[in-house]
């Protein structure tokens, strides 16, 4: 099976939105993460999907996927009080299901992130049955520099050589599983993402090249871009570009 891990559990403390967490806010009445939910949705390769959500949104949330006839999600999990913990709150719900079939593959995506595409979601599945899992990433278009001491610059590396890790970010089930109990045994509850989780654990790791306008919605100036290019898109739908 091909699972989406949807990943909800944010506050939105950066988008400065004391009435929604961010993943709620709308656009063109609906809210982003049904946006992100319904690519996944009508994608013919995704089986099911896993949504990790605020506790406190899970009743709200049930009432959108109904709404919108959003059929494959399979499980809603409670969110963690870390992004680590949350994913592996949806990864003990789709693993305690799915134990016996050890070639499921785990598609962790942020519910902001509504960019994504079809070619992408089937990309990251491929390169993942072929090398045991697929990281997206785009390449780094500015200058990347390591701060130093005393507000100095430590090094400069040539952006040729870099790339934004960005999501989803693809394993099988089996191993970012057992990834994430090493790491709950170990007490080590501040990777950053399951990439690095998974490097620190021995895994190596490929990477699949996504649309540079895969953005995570993290603050307000994220929102007003995805807007945009949402408008752009429908636009050229309706013109026929």
């Amino acid at each position: 099976m091909n699972i989406a891990l949807i990943f909800a559990g944010g506050t939105g403390i950066r988008m400065n939105s004391n009435a929604k967490p961010k993943q709620f806010l709308e656009l063109n009445g609906k809210a982003i993460i049904i946006h992100t939910l319904e690519h996944f949705e009508r994608h013919s390769h995704i089986d099911a999907i896993c949504v990790v959500c605020l506790e406190s949104h899970i009743g709200h949330l049930k009432n959108l996927l109904k709404h919108h006839h959003i059929k494959k999600v399979k499980w809603i999990a409670k969110g963690g009080e870390t992004g680590q913990q949350s994913i592996f709150n949806g990864l003990k719900q789709i693993n305690k299901s799915l134990k016996a079939n050890k070639k499921s593959i785990v598609l962790i995506h942020d519910g902001v992130r509504p960019l994504i595409n079809e070619n992408l979601i089937t990309k990251c599945i491929l390169t993942t049955r072929k090398f045991g899992n697929a990281i997206t990433m785009t390449p780094a278009t500015e200058t990347i520099i390591t701060e130093g001491k005393g507000n100095q610059i430590a090094n400069i590396t040539d952006r040729a050589n870099c790339r934004l890790a960005r999501a989803p970010q693809c394993f099988l089930l089996k191993d970012i599983f057992e990834a994430h109990k090493k790491a709950f045994a170990d007490n080590k509850i501040d990777f950053i993402d399951s990439a690095y989780l998974m490097q620190h654990y021995g895994h190596s790791l490929f990477m699949v090249e996504g649309p540079t306008e895969n953005i995570k919605i993290t603050t307000p100036m994220d929102y007003y871009l995805f807007k945009a290019i949402y408008e752009a898109r429908e636009n050229a739908q309706i013109i026929g570009i």
